[in-house]
């Protein structure tokens, strides 16, 4: 054998744990959707007058990028559950899942980095109807992130929930040329497009600061108040809520909850007012990087 093949060997053993693991996580999902469907409690969703098993079905199987989809981004479906015992278990196994296939992904990452691309062209293959899905809605490849990003569970029975939408604008990291261009060089120095970025860099003073801006998808924030204190006196929480909120009920009802509006609003933010200290275009696309205004003509 090959010395090459004893090299690879670890990493396909990791990509065989993932894809075990995304067997595992495909049919615990299937088997709380069920439980849902046989479940008597009420739920309320954002989007769906009708939040029945085949929108949790959709919600919790959506793992697939949109053809023009941010890869940072994931979608949201914003939804209460009311949760008996039986439903709660389930949910929990299929968070121990999304867990396991987490790890083990982590490690792919930090081991065989090269395996990403082909696992993700794999794994939906191993399941038709997904792979048939995947082709028919026009999705463009699995987006991991919304594999194993945890379904929100309330930790005890709720009072109340009050949501609103949450929007920061922009994150603004400061950088200094010397990170631009070891970001750069990270990416591929020999790429055409990279190397007139680099040569940009290079006609500036080095101690001039740079700015890589990424913009804030909008979160549902939840504030959850518990019917009783938890057992170190909390009596509320917030949480960020992407997928369905799971809230223990012993009677099937849901707590008291406003009805926000289905999109946010577009009014400028704070973080967003603040990116007028920056150029208007930006100076190095690959990293999202801008100018201060001011220090590019000084």
């Amino acid at each position: 054998m090959p010395p090459s093949s004893h090299l690879n060997k670890p990493a396909y053993q990791l990509l065989a744990e993932l894809e075990a693991a995304f067997d595992l996580l495909i049919e615990r999902i299937e088997g709380l959707v069920e439980r849902y469907r046989r479940s008597p409690g009420n739920a309320w969703a954002l989007h769906t007058p009708t939040p029945d098993a085949e929108w949790l079905r959709q919600c919790l199987l959506d793992f697939w990028y949109q053809d023009g989809q941010d890869g940072r981004a994931t979608r949201s479906y914003v939804a209460l559950v009311a949760a008996d015992e039986t439903l709660l278990e389930a949910v929990a196994r299929v968070n121990a899942a999304k867990a396991a296939f987490a790890e083990i992904l982590s490690r792919i990452r930090r081991d065989a980095g090269g395996l990403i691309a082909e696992l993700k062209a794999v794994l939906p293959f191993r399941h038709p109807a997904l792979h048939a899905h995947l082709r028919g809605q026009g999705l463009a490849r699995l987006h991991l992130k919304q594999c194993w990003r945890a379904i929100p569970v309330a930790d005890a029975p709720l009072a109340r929930v009050r949501m609103a939408w949450y929007t920061s604008g922009r994150s603004i990291k400061r950088l200094s040329v010397r990170d631009a261009e070891q970001k750069l060089l990270a990416l591929d120095a020999e790429a055409p497009h990279i190397r007139i970025q680099l040569e940009r860099l290079a006609g500036i003073p080095d101690r001039e600061p740079l700015a890589q801006v990424q913009k804030q998808a909008p979160l549902m924030r939840a504030n959850l108040f518990f019917e009783e204190p938890l057992a170190d006196g909390h009596t509320r929480r917030a949480m960020n809520v992407a997928l369905p909120l799971f809230i223990p009920s012993h009677d099937g009802r849901l707590p008291d909850h406003n009805a926000p509006p289905p999109f946010p609003n577009e009014k400028r933010t704070r973080a967003k007012r603040s990116d007028e200290r920056l150029e208007e275009h930006v100076f190095l696309p690959s990293l999202r990087v801008y100018r201060y205004r001011g220090e590019a003509s000084s």
